[in-house]
């Protein structure tokens, strides 16, 4: 059985925790872009200490993505995957022999859980997403990516849930205040992923078998909450209270799937 939370999403700081639930579970944090002591807070939120972490995931070198990893992987000893040039893009840190190398396509067996990493179009050294599985059930985690490519798609099928990137609505930020190097950036096809964009995906891997769909990594100054459930929801035929928004600072509750 699997559960995961979104601790946090958004240009603020990223954070999932993923768990395999059994005898003995198994949890594994997927990028941690908090501060050490925001994110020991969190996880005390969750029911859980930094020690009860076996494994930690970094996507891209983005601080919201990697904030803490170091310092939160010295203090307690923890493993960290990363891609080899997330690792050479912060300047090759040195772990002391925690570091554990991530590449695309291949499976990383950790306890009762198996993480699948896929490249992804985004504008970061090498950045990867993944898939996450005891076994019998199977989470997708995409978030920062410009466009989904047929291998995104192809790694997402079968999902029984999936917390995916809806960052912005195209007309919101064309008309924002932000620079058009920036709109530029965030609207092109290594930035981010609009909400007609994130809709699409949803209904290309989309089967009688997806129970969640949580909705990530909103822009606060170019989307709105309602206006993903209410993309979403007719991309899934469901009703938008049905679609989890995750939140810059708490999250989402736990989810069983």
């Amino acid at each position: 059985m699997l559960r995961f939370k979104s601790l946090g999403s958004g240009s603020s700081g990223n954070a999932t925790l993923v768990e395999a639930l059994g005898l003995l579970p198994f949890r594994v944090l997927i990028d941690c872009g908090l501060g050490l002591k925001h994110l020991v807070y969190r996880l005390g939120q969750a029911g859980l200490q930094p020690e009860d972490i076996d494994a930690v995931f970094i996507t891209h070198e983005h601080g919201d993505h990697i904030g803490c990893a170091r310092s939160l992987s010295l203090r307690y000893r923890i493993p960290v995957w990363m891609s080899h040039g997330t690792h050479a893009a912060t300047g090759s840190p040195d772990f002391d022999g925690l570091l554990r190398t991530a590449r695309d396509g291949e499976t990383i067996e950790l306890g009762g859980l198996q993480l699948t990493p896929f490249t992804v179009p985004h504008d970061a050294r090498e950045p990867l997403q993944l898939t996450c599985t005891d076994g019998s059930a199977k989470l997708g985690i995409l978030t920062d990516l410009g466009h989904a490519t047929a291998h995104v798609i192809a790694h997402l099928k079968a999902c029984d849930a999936l917390l995916l990137e809806c960052n912005h609505d195209t007309e919101m930020l064309a008309q924002s205040a932000y620079p058009a190097f920036l709109k530029r950036r965030v609207g092109g096809q290594y930035g981010h992923l609009a909400n007609a964009a994130a809709a699409d995906i949803a209904r290309a891997v989309r089967h009688p078998g997806l129970k969640h769909l949580v909705a990530a990594h909103l822009s606060a100054q170019n989307n709105r909450p309602a206006l993903v459930q209410d993309v979403m929801a007719e991309a899934l035929s469901c009703a938008p209270e049905d679609i989890i928004v995750a939140k810059p600072d708490d999250g989402s509750c736990w989810l069983q799937i």
